[in-house]
């Protein structure tokens, strides 16, 4: 698949590929580099407004919201002048993806303004729309600024991965937490530890993240990489305040919005402060601040998900 010359398909230098065989004694499970992450980010244009994607070859069953998100804004960002940077996006999730087959991405050029784009993406795939992204892109301008101070947590480097946590556990590494390249340092309990112990509920997720390797310096895919990983533990705050795991819940995200305040990396810490608002009639909202380790905040993001009790037991009080 010919692919656009751009930094987003430029070789990621010190790419992690030891941790799994460092918690399996030396058999390394299989996992998505950020070599791998960096290629599905790189869309292949086939049309002046129409791009392709497709997923990992070893991933989710589906596609993982956070990817088709990723793709949608970079599709978004191909047509859209370089002075200009993304500084919300809005997205639906409207039905499952299938990772067996490619996406298509039309993008829509809604308004070019002197000095606000606007762009609406619809992912396409079976001939139906999977994913809509509407984006607004906006020219560098000084203004007004402030912003509520970072929690006081652990640094990151004081922290075990989430990870090392579940192999600590269970021996291993769950599939589900092994296959993207994005390291996870949770501050509190994971799910799991609150099912154990109900005394560890909480309506608050704090989490450092980062990508695991060093990335170009290009503004857009940082911001890719942060939407790809907003995705990966919002709805788990909504579990976190009712003493459940996965087990016997059918997730899924329904919309997503997030708002881009100041240029961030996505190589570098960042904090991914989370709480959950709100559960009520099968659906969860989650929103978070993310944070540079400096404190400088970077991004707001909300996400209401499918959260569908299945199992006959109690889903706790919040």
């Amino acid at each position: 698949m010919a692919r656009k010359g751009n930094a987003m398909s430029e070789t990621a230098d010190g790419a992690a590929s030891e941790l799994e065989e460092r918690h399996t004694g030396g058999s390394a499970e299989p996992r998505q580099t950020i070599e791998g992450l960096l290629e599905i980010l790189d869309l292949e244009r086939i049309e002046v407004n129409i791009f392709r994607g497709r997923s990992p070859d070893d991933g989710p069953q589906r596609v993982f919201g956070g990817q088709v998100a990723g793709q949608a804004l970079v599709a978004a960002g191909r047509t859209v002048p370089s002075d200009r940077h993304v500084h919300s996006l809005h997205a639906y999730f409207i039905r499952p993806g299938d990772p067996a087959v490619p996406i298509v991405y039309d993008v829509d050029r809604v308004r070019d303004g002197r000095s606000f784009t606007t762009r609406r993406v619809v992912a396409i795939q079976h001939g139906k729309a999977i994913f809509t992204l509407s984006a607004s892109f906006h020219k560098t301008e000084p203004g007004l600024e402030h912003q509520v101070e970072m929690p006081e947590v652990p640094g990151p480097e004081e922290l075990p991965t989430a990870r090392e946590r579940l192999f600590q556990a269970f021996g291993k590494v769950p599939r589900f937490a092994r296959w993207h390249p994005i390291e996870l340092r949770p501050v509190g309990p994971l799910s799991f530890e609150v099912e154990q112990n109900p005394g560890l509920r909480t309506t608050r997720n704090l989490v450092w993240l980062k990508v695991d390797g060093k990335l170009p310096d290009d503004q857009m895919l940082h911001v890719c990489l942060m939407t790809y990983a907003s995705d990966m533990t919002l709805l788990d705050t909504v579990l976190l305040g009712h003493g459940r795991t996965f087990a016997g819940i059918s997730m899924a995200s329904l919309d997503h919005a997030m708002w881009f305040h100041r240029p961030f990396r996505a190589d570098e810490w960042l904090l991914y402060a989370q709480e959950t608002p709100s559960a009520a009639g099968a659906r969860g909202l989650a929103r978070g601040l993310v944070y540079t380790q400096s404190g400088e905040l970077v991004c707001s993001v909300v996400q209401e998900g499918l959260i569908r009790v299945l199992d006959d037991g109690s889903a706790g009080g919040g």
